[in-house]
């Protein structure tokens, strides 16, 4: 899964707001380089960040819908808690809905994603943006997020989604400390208990700027340091149960993704 961030506050520095132009070449880019998904998004999620309107999320996603489908039909996410904002990226060609709340910010989301025929992509988050990484704390993270992410198929089961088009992600970065990120990665297996594909995104963040030796506040300089590390991690989530990875830099994340696949279902 590629990700094209139409805002201007991007955590990883890859805003392309107000250029849409450049976001669809973006995103054709990425297909070409081997991404399967584009995943769009038009309000930032990283830390602290505040939400922005329905209004001004579609201003900023719709156009990059447009121009994609003109262009490809490679398979469309639209990266959103807002089912306004969904039902129209599903109206102008999107085909997925990358919700961050596990459909537990907007009751209308999942009707949404039902009644058009929508998988679901239903991600875990301790908060929300604006104070997830306020020394979030669990008794057991591994089993809390399992069962959040249960509560979240059960809602998508009711509203008529079917088992085949659910998506979990254990939501790395989201409510999560350094060492909550680390234990996600490493027991990702345990996650199949649920019997979803498993999304993850580790893509630039912090962790992996933590490991490679940088220091609180992580500045966007740091970013583009970072691109080892993500792939490290895309692998080892792979070789642990990983069956999509979300990243920037699609063309290097399809080579490890390839080595670490091979060897995760080598007989």
């Amino acid at each position: 899964m590629g990700v094209v961030n139409a805002t201007p506050d991007s955590f990883s520095g890859d805003g392309l707001f107000n250029v849409p132009g450049t976001a669809v070449r973006q995103a054709l880019r990425m297909a070409r380089e081997g991404a399967d998904i584009i995943d769009i998004g038009g309000e930032s999620t990283r830390p602290g960040s505040e939400p922005v309107s329905p209004e001004e999320e579609l201003r900023r996603v719709l156009p990059i819908i447009k121009g994609i489908r003109k262009a490809s039909s490679v398979p469309i996410s639209i990266d959103t808690c807002k089912s306004r904002v969904a039902q129209a990226a599903l109206d102008e060609g999107a085909d997925v809905i990358n919700d961050i709340s596990g459909l537990g910010s907007d009751p209308d989301m999942a009707r949404v994603a039902a009644r058009h025929g929508a998988p679901v992509i239903l991600m875990h988050i301790k908060g929300t943006p604006r104070d997830m990484q306020k020394n979030p704390v669990y008794e057991a993270l591994i089993p809390e997020i399992t069962d959040h992410l249960r509560g979240s198929v059960w809602k998508a089961l009711d509203a008529g989604i079917p088992e085949d088009g659910i998506i979990i992600d254990p939501g790395i970065g989201f409510g999560k400390t350094f060492e909550h990120n680390l234990e996600i990665i490493r027991n990702l297996h345990e996650f199949t208990c649920l019997e979803k594909p498993i999304l993850v995104g580790v893509s630039r963040k912090a962790f992996i700027g933590h490991v490679l030796g940088g220091a609180p506040p992580y500045s966007f300089t740091s970013i583009n340091n970072r691109l080892e590390g993500t792939l490290a991690a895309i692998a080892i989530s792979v070789a642990n149960g990983a069956d999509i990875v979300r990243v920037h830099d699609v063309k290097e994340a399809v080579k490890a993704v390839k080595v670490a696949d091979a060897v995760r279902r080598a007989k």
